[in-house]
């Protein structure tokens, strides 16, 4: 990007279609997810590639394809592709059942929020999906508050809060590898980052949902687990704390969830080869999405489309924390308008890049920007699907779960303070 370069905002037309396609389908139909997101940017891409009658279409199609086919791009789909086989793979074989019961039968009775709460901590950071964290874990919420006086609507944040947590830090969602990805940094450096900046919002959650139920007690039917099955999880947490590569480590996973699944019975060779490829199928969405978009975002970018959004981000922006905060509202408000903090990022990822670049943001601190800002405002939205797949399970209003969101909002409220505060100080590299 040229600094001080204006840019030409009729660029940003195919930005505008899809949005109006997709806010405005939810806003008449009253579900955000009515319109195919797939089918919007399609769309999208067709009025970008309409645009600039100065270039042929040979050549637009060209800068589509350059876009679409950027190594980082490619890279981010195959381990899109890996997460997704991992994660069935290990949910197939009984992985999530055994976690749960595990911790469940070591909660103390009276901590049950607490607990409930650190489980959806562990199993949204080893599945990389907070939609799937909370599938598995609404249903207990919703026993416990039976059970007790703690609200139903109180159980389900905290399930959804649970959730946010891994979407926002573990190595397979597709979020943080979004994030990575279009940062240009390390999963693990990334992580690092990351975690401490959001670990006193873990925390001070955990003091206050010990607070506000304090006292109450529920019998909790104890089910059977096996260490065995947990071990896939704990591994790849660990080999991708150490630094080994994230190909290795998904590959790993996969063969160690296989092998015990084939072992215990879980498996017979066929079915665990058709649940890698079911894994991988349900990435499918997410990664055509990132491709199209990388392509249309190659476009935007060629007519100019991207220096006019830098200007107008930029031109109030005097510091270094002036351009994190604006790294930060991009991202929020791409997913206040997306209900998708996958999608989001992957629109803001790129003018974040150029914003990092341009006043000296390292790589590590601007996707852990992204990463938290979006999950901070999908997990406050009662129109994204997390808070909307848990009001559904607890037959409540999903505006009722909002005043109990304390973590998705306790992340954002660290992520201003790591903003003013400069927090973490990185060392210079010669």
């Amino acid at each position: 990007m040229e600094v001080g370069k204006k840019g030409n905002p009729m660029a940003l037309l195919p930005f505008v279609v899809f949005l109006i396609l997709f806010i405005g389908t939810g806003v008449v139909t009253g579900d955000f997810y009515k319109f195919p997101v797939i089918v919007a940017i399609t769309i999208s891409c067709v009025v970008a590639l309409a645009m600039n009658r100065k270039e042929t279409l040979n050549s637009k199609v060209d800068l589509f394809c350059k876009g679409a086919g950027n190594s980082n791009v490619m890279l981010m789909v195959l381990i899109f592709l890996l997460a997704g086989a991992f994660s069935e793979v290990a949910k197939g074989m009984g992985a999530v059942d055994s976690t749960v019961n595990f911790a469940m039968s070591i909660i103390p009775q009276n901590f049950l929020m607490v607990g409930l709460f650190i489980i959806g901590c562990f199993i949204s950071l080893s599945m990389g999906t907070s939609v799937g964290t909370i599938v598995a874990l609404a249903p207990i919420g919703v026993g416990i508050s039976e059970q007790t006086d703690i609200s139903m609507a109180l159980a389900m944040a905290v399930v959804i809060g649970g959730s946010m947590f891994g979407d926002n830090l573990s190595f397979i969602s597709d979020t943080t590898i979004t994030a990575v990805r279009s940062q240009n940094t390390q999963m693990r450096d990334k992580f690092k980052v990351n975690f401490w900046i959001v670990l006193p919002a873990a925390i001070v959650t955990c003091v206050i949902l010990g607070a506000i139920t304090m006292g109450e007690n529920a019998e909790v039917m104890q089910q059977s687990y096996q260490w065995v099955k947990i071990l896939p999880y704990v591994l790849v947490i660990i080999f991708a704390l150490i630094g080994i590569n994230v190909f290795l480590v998904l590959a790993l996973g996969i063969g160690l969830a296989g092998i015990v699944g084939l072992m215990d019975g879980s498996y017979q060779f066929m079915t665990l080869v058709q649940t890698i490829g079911e894994g991988m199928a349900g990435m499918y969405e997410i990664s055509f999405l990132a491709i199209l978009i990388a392509g249309m975002v190659e476009l935007i970018r060629h007519n100019g489309g991207i220096d006019f959004l830098l200007h107008i981000v930029t031109r109030n922006i005097k510091s270094k924390k002036g351009a994190e905060f604006g790294i930060a509202g991009l991202v929020g408000l791409t997913d206040l308008s997306t209900a998708n903090n996958t999608i989001s990022i992957l629109i803001a990822g790129p003018l974040a890049k150029n914003i990092a670049d341009q006043y000296g943001i390292d790589p590590r601190k601007s996707a852990s920007l992204l990463d938290i800002f979006s999950c901070c405002v999908q997990g406050l939205i009662p129109y994204g699907a997390q808070i909307l797949v848990a009001a559904g399970v607890a037959s409540i209003s999903p505006m009722s779960i909002l005043p109990f969101s304390y973590y998705p909002f306790l992340i954002g409220i660290c992520g201003v303070i790591a903003i003013l505060i400069g927090y973490p100080k990185f060392k210079k590299v010669k």
